[in-house]
């Protein structure tokens, strides 16, 4: 059985996004984000599944730099999950009943409209985790009332959904990522998805510029860009790209050597089929087939021809 860590504990949108990916796969709940990775780099776990953006808080800054800094590690799936946080509390509570609230930050954050108007007074009180959360609040004596969390989180925990979907935005997602060790990327689909993390080889005026005219002279289109800094200093940053296409596309090969030539370090994170769907729109001149003309045509005009 195919071994997948993710961040847990039990109950996390992590474990949600696993059972999408991997439904037949054993989950190995991880203390956090790092230690999910390591599972995977140690040999303890075949693949993780880990958060790498949200639509409404932006990329996970611990992922981002895990890729980075860390031992290199491969993308292979990924997944779009909806967040769809649920009031959770022990059986036979209403709501009214309801004075502690427990959850994590950004939980709290984005249900701020729902416990405004059904519970004005109650003390909503921060925990490391969503999952953590839920857990605390089955505790017999615990101090707290309810758990926001995933549905998800109530199954595993014994605990009854008092109210269901009550984030204040309906559409926001979380973007997962499986990964495993290096290893030869899975074949194009024709909807993929390519990431890099690429580090200038000097800070100079127009450096970022060169970067993004390698994606842009063939036609790659790019759907997440993100800066992080490296810690060398206020104004020293490397870039995260994701971008349409695959690694096998001549359009997508030439950029990524383009990027290769100009820049300090550039890691590849893999290709890997798109969880939307979307197929990207080819520019004229940068299909695989215009790239192998071009390579013969500039091959006869070597030879004389």
């Amino acid at each position: 059985m195919v071994r997948l860590a993710y961040l847990g504990p039990e109950g996390t949108f992590a474990e949600e996004a696993l059972r999408r990916l991997a439904p037949d796969a054993e989950g190995l709940p991880a203390a956090n984000i790092p230690a999910a990775l390591n599972a995977v780099r140690s040999g303890e776990a075949d693949g993780a599944v880990v958060p790498l953006e949200n639509s409404l808080e932006g990329a996970i800054a611990t992922t981002l730099d895990e890729f980075a800094w860390g031992e290199p590690l491969l993308i292979t799936a990924e997944v779009l999950l909806p967040v769809r946080f649920s009031l959770l509390a022990r059986p036979d509570t209403t709501l009214n009943q309801i004075k502690r609230i427990y959850s994590h930050p950004a939980a709290l954050t984005q249900c701020r409209g729902y416990i405004s108007r059904e519970l004005p007074d109650a003390v909503v009180v921060a925990a490391p985790s969503t999952a953590g959360a839920a857990q605390e609040v089955a505790l017999p004596g615990s101090p707290y009332d309810a758990a926001i969390a995933a549905p998800i989180a109530g199954q595993h925990y014994g605990l009854t959904e008092i109210a269901s979907d009550i984030g204040d935005r309906t559409d926001t997602m979380t973007r997962f990522v499986q990964v495993a060790r290096p290893g030869t990327p899975s074949e194009p689909t024709g909807s993929d998805r390519t990431t890099l993390v690429v580090f200038l080889a000097d800070d100079h005026p127009g450096a970022l510029l060169e970067m993004l005219t390698e994606f842009s002279v063939r036609g790659v289109n790019l759907t997440r860009i993100e800066s992080r800094p490296t810690g060398d200093g206020i104004g020293r940053y490397f870039f995260h790209f994701d971008f349409e296409g695959h690694i096998a596309d001549a359009r997508v090969g030439e950029a990524v050597s383009g990027l290769h030539r100009i820049c300090g370090e550039v890691r590849f994170l893999g290709s890997y089929p798109r969880a939307d769907g979307v197929s990207p729109q080819i520019k004229r001149g940068t299909a695989d087939p215009e790239f192998a003309e071009a390579a013969e045509w500039l091959k006869r005009v070597r030879a004389g021809g």
